[in-house]
This record gives C-alpha cells, sequence and structure tokens, in this order.
C-alpha cells in the first residue's frame, strides 16, 4: 500500500502531462514560457483572488511575500509553532523573528484568542498555517490583523482546494501563499508554488521579487530572488488542473470516510488510551486531507504495530519549532506551547490520497485497531 499514490494519478492524467510536456519541449521556452501564464490565470480563477503569482516552491512563495511587505531585520511575525520548518525559516532568513502563539488543539491551526498578546509595536505580519488541508479560523485572525493594521499571509501550503466560509483558502487574506511540492493536494513532478492577492501592488512587487527585483529586463528597483515557477511545472499542473476538483471532493469523501471507519471500531472504548482522536473540521469549512492525521496515546507502539501489518504511516510533525535547535536563541523551551508539544507527541497520519478504495481503508483502519489495543 502507498502512503501517498501518485502512480494512479498519472495514468488518469498521462496524456494530457506528455503533452503538455511535448509542447514546451517543442518551443522551448523553459521560464516563464506561456504555460506559466496560462496557470495563473486558471489558478486565480480556480482560488477566485485577481492575481496569481506563480514561483518556485511553496518555502520562496513566503520569502517572496514577507519581502513585498519590506519586512527585515528588527521586524516580528507571528505564527504557528505546530508546521514544517518552511514557515518559520522564511521569516528568520527575511531577517525578522518568528513569535510563536500556540494552537487549537482540535484544528491544530493557530488559536487566534492568543495572537493580540503577542503583538508588539514591532509586529509587521500574522502568518497563520492551514495545518492538514484546513483554514484556520480566517474571520477572527483577519479581525485581529484589521484592528492593529497588520497585514495576513496565509500560508496554505496544505490547503489548496479547501473552503472557508464560501471562500477558497489563499482567497481569506490579503495574501496567500501555496505549495505544488508533488505530496500536496495540487502537486507538480518537482518544487512549485504560487502567491494569491486582490491587491494590485503587492502583484506587481512579488511578480518583481520572483525575477530578481526586476521590473524590467536588467533594470531592478529593489532585492528579489530567483523564485520563477518552471514552464515544465507549469505544463504539469495545467494537466492536473483538469481532474483536480474532482479529486477535492474524492479527498473530502475518503477523510469523512475514514473518520467514521475509525469512530465505528474504536465506539466501544472507553479508556482514552486505548482511543483515536480523528479530525476536527470546523463548521463552514473544508479540508482537503493534505494529510489524514489522528491522535493516539503511544504512537511509537502504533508505528511499529503498522509497519508490521504493512500499513505505512508518517509524523507531521514530532518537533515544534520552538524546540528546533536553530531556534533555540529564542528562549522558548518545553513547556512553552503545551498543545503544539502535546500534539507533536501523538499525531500520526495514515495513508490519503484521492484514490484510496473503501476496501484499503477498511485494511488501514483495521490495522490501526489492532496497534492501539494489541490484537
Amino acid at each position: 500500500m502507498d502512503f501517498i499514490d501518485l502512480k494512479t494519478q498519472y495514468r488518469r492524467v498521462q496524456d494530457s502531462v506528455n503533452a503538455r510536456i511535448r509542447a514546451v519541449l517543442e518551443h522551448g521556452q523553459y521560464i516563464l514560457g506561456a504555460e506559466t501564464v496560462e496557470l495563473e490565470n486558471k489558478l486565480a480563477a480556480y482560488v477566485g483572488a485577481k492575481h496569481c503569482i506563480g514561483a518556485s516552491s511553496g518555502t520562496d512563495t513566503l520569502l517572496i511575500a514577507l519581502m513585498a511587505y519590506g519586512i527585515g531585520p528588527g521586524d516580528e511575525v507571528i505564527t504557528s509553532p505546530f508546521t514544517f520548518i518552511a514557515t518559520g525559516e522564511m521569516i528568520a532568513l527575511a531577517g525578522a523573528k518568528p513569535v510563536f502563539v500556540d494552537i487549537d488543539a482540535r484544528t491544530y491551526n493557530m488559536d487566534p484568542k492568543l495572537i493580540e498578546k503577542a503583538i508588539t509595536p514591532r509586529t509587521k505580519a500574522i502568518m497563520p498555517v492551514a495545518l492538514y488541508g484546513q483554514c484556520a479560523d480566517m474571520d477572527a485572525i483577519n479581525a485581529i490583523a484589521r484592528k492593529h493594521r497588520i497585514p495576513v499571509i496565509e500560508d496554505a501550503a496544505q490547503s489548496f482546494g479547501a473552503m472557508y466560509k464560501g471562500k477558497r483558502s489563499c482567497a481569506v487574506s490579503e495574501v496567500g501563499s501555496t505549495s505544488f511540492f508533488p505530496s500536496k493536494p495540487l502537486g507538480a513532478y518537482g518544487d512549485g508554488g504560487a502567491l494569491f492577492t486582490d491587491d494590485d501592488n503587492l502583484a506587481k512587487l512579488m511578480r518583481e521579487i520572483r525575477v530578481h527585483g526586476q521590473d524590467r529586463r536588467y533594470h531592478h528597483p529593489r532585492l528579489g530572488i530567483n523564485g520563477r515557477l518552471d514552464t515544465l511545472q507549469a505544463a504539469v499542473l495545467l494537466a492536473k488542473m483538469e481532474i483536480f476538483p474532482e479529486e477535492v471532493e474524492s479527498r473530502i469523501r475518503i477523510g469523512a470516510r475514514y473518520s467514521a471507519m475509525i469512530d465505528e471500531a474504536f465506539a466501544r472504548e472507553s479508556d482514552p488510551a486505548r482511543k483515536v482522536v480523528t479530525p476536527y473540521v470546523a463548521p463552514d469549512c473544508t479540508s482537503v486531507y493534505a494529510q489524514y492525521t489522528v491522535e493516539v496515546a503511544d504512537r511509537a507502539k502504533v508505528e511499529q504495530g503498522m509497519k508490521a501489518r504493512g500499513v505505512p504511516t508518517a509524523v507531521h510533525y514530532p518537533v515544534p519549532l520552538h524546540l528546533q535547535p536553530v531556534f533555540a536563541n529564542l528562549g522558548q523551551g518545553v513547556g512553552s506551547f503545551p498543545i503544539s508539544e502535546a500534539a507533536g507527541n501523538r499525531v500520526i497520519s495514515l495513508p490519503m490520497h484521492p484514490y484510496l478504495t473503501e476496501a484499503q481503508q477498511a485494511q488501514v483502519v483495521q490495522a490501526l485497531k489492532d496497534s492501539v489495543l494489541g490484537g
């Protein structure tokens, strides 16, 4: 069993992928070719944003957004400690200080109730993460940001395609950033990412920053990076966009089925140590389940049991950012963000992709039950 099945997906889109790639090979415009512009237009329309700026990765997009706001040394950016390193890493690489606030125990996303007390005169942005495929509580976050006149950059690397109260992820804040890493809900065959905004000036700045700060050939009014989306990756993504809405619906259906099956499997268990906590999806929201992640009491035992039963698992993420050695200078040790730390000790992700069959899910759930209960 595959943790993520990209081979089945490729068989569905191979004719379109191959044709799109051949077209690029024939015209030879490998950087910012016509396919990149076509993709940006389609992605903007899908998200419901005025502008889409394709970029080299979902990591570089975060840096580009921070640079567009002029964020640098002496500034602070509020974010979550329970995420992949890229979120805090790009804040630090911009020269700013990542300021962590703990997460909501149900959604694993930034807890809005904790944001205001983290704001200082040096706070220049809030960067909520849409972890595991579901948006953070963006209404509450945006309200706080408006009150303090601070921009919000949504790190939507894992939630492209998800809905938040009638809007798509990446269109729920001033700037949305996503990733097209191969394992993401919409994945390329290499690195890639995109930024979204309705702000004309921000779009202009971000387009310039992704090409070394250039506003026209060999004219550089600002510093930038080499952050362009390769045309070949744009071609792959165009082919995948043809089936992406269907895959989103499949992910939602499979995620709901997982939760129902797991809840039923453990319905008779009253001991918390013998229960499995399934994902919570907030009202008026959807999750695209970039990962289908549950909580267990004894993760090491479950990992070993699942492996013995031929079911792959993964952990996203075992060590919160404040406990990473690279951020030791922040002086936030164990106990600083207890909800993130507890989640890091308990979460485990199960196989998840749009082509999981009900029989495969039943196999996963049975292996999970046997591993937890020791059967």
